[in-house]
């Protein structure tokens, strides 16, 4: 029987992606064309691991109309989900896709503050719905309102095989479970150490401050650049391939979501990693993210090279 996977996060996105011929700042720009989906950390890792064939499940808030267009497109995907409603609204976030330049504008918008009468109600559900499963991906920034401690109080309810995608006090507060795995990118790495991290000795470095206080493997993504894994004995890097790049929002997402894809079907960590990379290589090459394929990841993940550092 295969492991399930919990994907866990409270601050999804519906998500608007404007395609424009060029940008042009303090003019008007007229869209070429204008696609909506359900987006979010969260949402884009239970998305991913539902294509990639792993058995997961997805725990996240809605609200409002936003919130209501989203669980619409996951029922119709069937992915299972449990949704905690909430008073507000489900954030709007909008990425700009500028054709001429090539580059990429995310407009992020900060998720609505959560009540503690919400809070409690997502740690009883949680509670409810990790019974049933053996790795949980914890995801995202926490909306105001919720404690920093709020992901290591959900890892203490059963033990599990964690991937975290969390930064700042909340990775610093969860390190103490002892998670599988920790997965922020260089500038996430940076911001919870409170220092640059300019090179790749002074990136291991820190990397080996997160085993030290609690994680098993560290994995730091940085865009199209190489990856770095390390635990407390090791160091890799890990070489992408090469894409062409459609829209890159969602690609640490879908990295996340191959390794617990990895682990939950007994994977190393260092394969798990690679899988993770061909996941986002395909996703980079899809307007939509997190709308992948198992076989295309795969593909992908076959020409990822694996160093040792």
């Amino acid at each position: 029987m295969r492991r399930q996977i919990l994907a866990v996060g409270l601050s999804p996105a519906w998500q608007q992606i404007v395609q424009l011929d060029r940008l042009t700042l303090g003019e008007v720009n007229r869209a070429r064309q204008v696609s909506w989906c359900a987006s979010g950390k969260v949402i884009n890792v239970g998305m991913a691991l539902h294509r990639l064939g792993a058995p997961a499940r997805l725990l996240s808030t809605v609200a409002g109309w936003s919130g209501r267009e989203i669980q619409n497109e996951i029922t119709a995907l069937q992915l299972p989900a449990r949704w905690i409603e909430t008073s507000g609204l489900t954030r709007v976030c909008t990425t700009i896709l500028d054709g001429h330049q090539q580059q990429t504008t995310e407009l992020v918008e900060n998720a609505a503050e959560l009540q503690t009468a919400d809070v409690d109600r997502f740690v009883d559900c949680y509670r409810e719905q990790v019974q049933n499963c053996s790795v949980v991906v914890c995801l995202g920034s926490l909306p105001r309102g919720v404690r920093s401690s709020l992901f290591h109080e959900l890892l203490s309810a059963k033990p599990v095989d964690a991937v975290l995608d969390i930064r700042g006090a909340e990775l610093s507060a969860a390190l103490a479970s002892r998670p599988l795995v920790v997965k922020p990118n260089r500038a996430e790495l940076a911001q919870t150490l409170g220092r640059k991290l300019t090179t790749t000795d002074e990136l291991i470095i820190g990397m080996r401050e997160l085993v030290a206080r609690g994680a098993q493997w560290v994995v730091i993504t940085d865009g199209p650049n190489p990856t770095l894994i390390a635990n407390a004995d090791h160091a890799w890097r890990v070489h992408p391939v090469n894409v062409n790049v459609i829209n890159p929002i969602g690609c640490g997402d879908c990295v996340a979501a191959g390794i617990a894809s990895g682990i939950a079907d007994g994977l190393s960590i260092l394969e798990s990693v690679r899988f993770g990379l061909g996941a986002a290589a395909q996703n980079a090459t899809s307007l939509l993210p997190a709308r992948i394929s198992r076989e295309a990841a795969q593909a992908f993940a076959e020409q990822c090279l694996i160093e040792e550092l």
